[in-house]
Parts: C-alpha cells; sequence; structure tokens
C-alpha cells in the first residue's frame, strides 16, 4: 500500500472501523470464493456468519493487553460499526486486502448514514465526513468492483436456490467399473477334503458397482443417510465353495466390491441417522446396512474404501469389523476425536437367516443374531494410533459364505460348526503409524473363541493377522501405491471333534491406484493367495484386476 493510503489511519478512528470489521467480513469472504453448489453457499454463510456486538468483552480472543483493545473498544462505542462470529471470536489476526477493506469501508458507509439520518450527526466530526469523502475516492474501482460481484453472487444463488435439488439434502455418487480374471491350476478344496480336484475354470469378467448416497442435514450437526446400490460384480466369475461349482472354490479370492446379486437391481442397503448427543458424545441409529467398519474408526485409512483402498475383501481391514455386519441397532462413541476414544455399538442381524425387523421367533431385535461390539482407540498423534477391539457374536445358523466373518477366510473358519448355532468371542488389535506424510504402515491380528450351543460341547479357536504398507503420492498427487500381507482366519485348535486345518493360508496383494483426476481413479492390482483355503495341497491362486472408480 502506499503513503498516502496508511496516512489515512492517522486521521480518523472509523478507517480502523473498517479495518476491524472487515477482517471477519462474511461478504469478504464469500465474494473471493467460486460458489459451485448450494451446499457450499450454506456451509460459506454458516462458517462466516457474524453478528453485531455491543461491548468489546463480548470478544473471548480480545484482551485488555492487545495493542489495539482501546482503538477497538471506542468504535465498539461511539460507532457501532464492529462485528463478530457466534462463537464470540473476533480472529483479529487475519490478512486484510483491499477488496476485504472496500467491503468494511461500505459497512461503514452505512452506518454513518444510519447515525446522520437518526439525528446523531453529532458522533461524526467534519474530519470523520472528510476522511470517508478521501476513502471513498481512492478505493472507488474497489467498491465498483464489490458491488458488481455482490450482484453476480446474489445472482447466482437465486439460480442455484431455483434449481437445487434440496435445501437439506445432497446427493454423493460413486461408479466402478471392474475387470478381472483369476488364475490356477484347480480349484481350492477345504483342509482334509477328499474329493476328487478339478480344474479353475474361470473367464474374463467385467462388472459394475453402483452407489448413489443421499446425506441430509437439518441442524448442521446430524446426517440422515440414505444409500441405493446396484451392481453385477460376483465373486471372482462364479466362486461358490462347492464342489463342482466353477471358479476358484475359495472366498479367500474375493474382491472387496463385489455384490450379492448378479443384475444390476437396485436396493436400498443404507438407512442410519447421526446426531451428537453431546460435544462429547456422537450417536447413530442404523435401521439397515449398520456396519462397524463405518460405524468407528478401523485404522487402516488408505485401504478401507472399497471403491479407491484395497482391491481384497481381506486387505481392507481387520475381520472384526464384519461382526454383525449390515445389521441394525446403535453405535454411541465418546470423545471420537480426542487421543482417546471409546465407542459401544449394538447391531441385530438384518439377513436372510434373522431379520431385526422380523417379530418371528428367532428373528427381532434380541432374539436372532446380534453383535455386542467395543472399541478403545489410543490416537495421541496422527502419526500413530493404536485400538483395542471386542466383540461378541450369536449366530443362529452360520454358513461358509456368512458365517463368523461374513466369508473372509477360509469356509471352516466361518462355519466351524456346520450350521449349528454359534456364539463367539472376538479380541483383535489394530495399529496405523505414519513416520512421514508419504508413508503409512499399519496392521491388525485377531483371536476369536467360538462354541456351538446345539450342546455337544464344540468350540473352535480361530486366528489371523495382516500388515500393510501405503506409500502416498507415488508418482503423482494422490496416487497410492499399496502393499498388504498377512494371514486370513483360520482355526488353529478346537474342541469335541473340531480340529485345527493342516495348513495357513497367506494373502499377498498389491495395488497401485493412479488419481486421474478428482473424480476419476483406476487401480491395477494382483491378489495372490497361497495355500487356498489354510490347505497345502490346494495350488496357488491369482486375481488379476483393473478398478476404474468414478466419483460424483
Amino acid at each position: 500500500m502506499t503513503k498516502r493510503f496508511w496516512n489515512l489511519f492517522k486521521v480518523s478512528p472509523i478507517v480502523l472501523a473498517a479495518t476491524f470489521f472487515v477482517a471477519n467480513s462474511a461478504l469478504a469472504g464469500e465474494v473471493n470464493e467460486q460458489v459451485t453448489n448450494v451446499g457450499e453457499l450454506s456451509e460459506a454463510q454458516d462458517s462466516n456468519s457474524m453478528s453485531q456486538v455491543t461491548s468489546v468483552s463480548q470478544f473471548s480472543d480480545v484482551q485488555p493487553t492487545d495493542w489495539a483493545f482501546q482503538a477497538l473498544q471506542s468504535l465498539v462505542e461511539r460507532y457501532g460499526c464492529i462485528a463478530g462470529y457466534p462463537n464470540s471470536t473476533y480472529r483479529g489476526n487475519r490478512a486484510l486486502t483491499r477488496y476485504e477493506f472496500a467491503a468494511g469501508l461500505n459497512a461503514c458507509l452505512d452506518r454513518v448514514n444510519e447515525l446522520i439520518a437518526t439525528a446523531t450527526a453529532d458522533l461524526v466530526s467534519k474530519q470523520d465526513l472528510a476522511t470517508l469523502q478521501r476513502l471513498q475516492e481512492e478505493f472507488s474501482a474497489e467498491l465498483a468492483t464489490l458491488r458488481g460481484r455482490v450482484d453476480g453472487l446474489e445472482a447466482r444463488t437465486a439460480e442455484l436456490e431455483a434449481n437445487q435439488f434440496s435445501t437439506t439434502t445432497k446427493l454423493v455418487g460413486e461408479a466402478i467399473f471392474n475387470v478381472s480374471q483369476a488364475f490356477g491350476d484347480t480349484r481350492a478344496l477345504p483342509s482334509g477334503s477328499v474329493a476328487p480336484r478339478s480344474d479353475l475354470n474361470s473367464n474374463t469378467a467385467f462388472g459394475d458397482r453402483v452407489r448413489l448416497n443421499l446425506y441430509s442435514s437439518f441442524t448442521g450437526k446430524d446426517q440422515l443417510q440414505i444409500r441405493l446400490t446396484a451392481g453385477n460384480i460376483v465373486s471372482n466369475a462364479g466362486v461358490i465353495g462347492n464342489a463342482g461349482v466353477t471358479g476358484t472354490g475359495t472366498n479367500e479370492t474375493r474382491l472387496g466390491y463385489d455384490v450379492g446379486t448378479a443384475d444390476n437391481s437396485v436396493s436400498i442397503d443404507k438407512i442410519n441417522y447421526a446426531f451428537n448427543f453431546s460435544d462429547a458424545i456422537r450417536v447413530k441409529v442404523d435401521a439397515s446396512g449398520g456396519e462397524l467398519w463405518e460405524n468407528t474408526y478401523n485404522f487402516n485409512p488408505d485401504f478401507s474404501s472399497s471403491g479407491k483402498g484395497a482391491i481384497s475383501r481381506y486387505g481392507r481391514f481387520s475381520p472384526i469389523y464384519r461382526q454383525g455386519a449390515s445389521g441394525a441397532g446403535l453405535t454411541v462413541s465418546f470423545n471420537p476425536n480426542g487421543p482417546i476414544s471409546l465407542t459401544g455399538a449394538y447391531l441385530a442381524g438384518n439377513g436372510a437367516t434373522s431379520n431385526a425387523a422380523n417379530p418371528a421367533f428367532n428373528n427381532g431385535l434380541f432374539d436372532g443374531d446380534n453383535t455386542i461390539f467395543g472399541q478403545l482407540s489410543f490416537k495421541p498423534s496422527k502419526a500413530f494410533n493404536i485400538g483395542l477391539s471386542y466383540a461378541r457374536t450369536y449366530q443362529t445358523a452360520p454358513t461358509a459364505g456368512g458365517g463368523l466373518f461374513k466369508g473372509t477366510g477360509s469356509a471352516f473358519a466361518n462355519n466351524p460348526f456346520v450350521g449349528a448355532r454359534t456364539e463367539s468371542n472376538n479380541y483383535g488389535v489394530e495399529v496405523n503409524f505414519q513416520p512421514s506424510s508419504k508413508l503409512t504402515v499399519g496392521g491388525w491380528a485377531g483371536y476369536t473363541v467360538a462354541d456351538a450351543l446345539d450342546g455337544s460341547g464344540r468350540d473352535a479357536d480361530i486366528f489371523y493377522w495382516a500388515a500393510t504398507l501405503g506409500v502416498k503420492d507415488f508418482g503423482r498427487e494422490g496416487n497410492l501405491l499399496g502393499l498388504i500381507f498377512g494371514q486370513p482366519p483360520k482355526v488353529t485348535d478346537g474342541s469335541g471333534g473340531v480340529t485345527k486345518e493342516s495348513g495357513t493360508t497367506y494373502h499377498a496383494e498389491a495395488l497401485y491406484r493412479f488419481q486421474v483426476s478428482d473424480n476419476i481413479a483406476v487401480t491395477p492390482g494382483l491378489l495372490v493367495i497361497f495355500n487356498p483355503e489354510n490347505n497345502d495341497a490346494n495350488d496357488t491362486q491369482y486375481v488379476g484386476t483393473l478398478r476404474t472408480t468414478f466419483t460424483f
């Protein structure tokens, strides 16, 4: 700025009024940003909205020892030309642009005119008026530009409001195109199986999955989610686990984004409502599609997304978070953003064998399948996070594809008691370490004790673990190079006729997510399963994928 401009500050305190006022001007913030939709406009207005103050003591961040305290106090009492944020802050240390100064000057001019019109002209001296006249001349170009921008903003706002989808709801979509192919000599057989071996017959498959999320907020701190899903990506071109069916023969080769149908039929698979019970308590009510990996921190942020994370089902997060999947219930998080947080959840089954919405026997909210979950999270810094998790689960009729771990791991680990009612205690530890902004190292380990409730005295011990490595911005900003290695769920011991699985499956995965643009990501990946179904006699199996994800 010129020396002439700075000399104006020595003439009149009303110039300082414009300066102090504009440091918090919502108008200035809005005209310097491109508004692209009503949701962004609303957020900008909410975050920058201010209210007039009558005393400088109303500002929590202005102290009597501040260098500008006396000037600010005088301006508040004399001109009433100072506004603050709703949270009682002033934020006087912000940088000032000429456009912002013009906005504040315009507001103070209006205030002076008001004082003159209400017969309080004695508050405005001739010297003040002369200074204001000089300011008007000095900033005439900026004032004209500002008025033009305001007019344009008002026209844009009117257009958005007239054509907006909803005042409370926004639509967020994701579409996945996927090409995949499974390779190997023979289909996997369960540990100890004597069935004849058959060739692994798998074709190159091209599938899709589309999700449309409707997010609604009624208070600004709550969220109602309704999700519509359609797709035709099956488990690696026909993986079913029964002898004689084409495919790999094991759910351990499942992709992380396959779907339960193959006809692109549309369903509403998720309905929930979340709100703040207090500043430190977050509550989420799931009517359908409740999932622990979304309701609490899963310690694997780089790979947990089915659209942009790991390509495999097992590589997304610890299987303990699959307990109670797709259920209905309640999740409460205490101090979720603090260094120590606690999450508790109850999810009732919402599937084919048990349904929380069905009042029949072995169904309902408490008599059917259910999971009680708790997690203690330690997040002392962004660089190091560790969690301790526990889940107690009851299932009326487990299956190999939807049992203890919802089809993650071997068929025997998911259904060790061949469909008998099962109760399990699940323990997990998860860790995430970021030595730098570009590198993430993580992993998990879990132990499950399952008991059959048919009176036979059978039990099974199950163990699993994994380690992950993520290199962010590899080759380009937004890209991700990922490596995952681990052991999916395996029965390690048992009693009452339940024996451990003879071999050990090892899961190896490599992926590279290339961020083509803000809305398009292409991820080639390779999944290698050694000793599938925890059977050393099985041949190694491979799955190659090319996933393209569109977000809008």
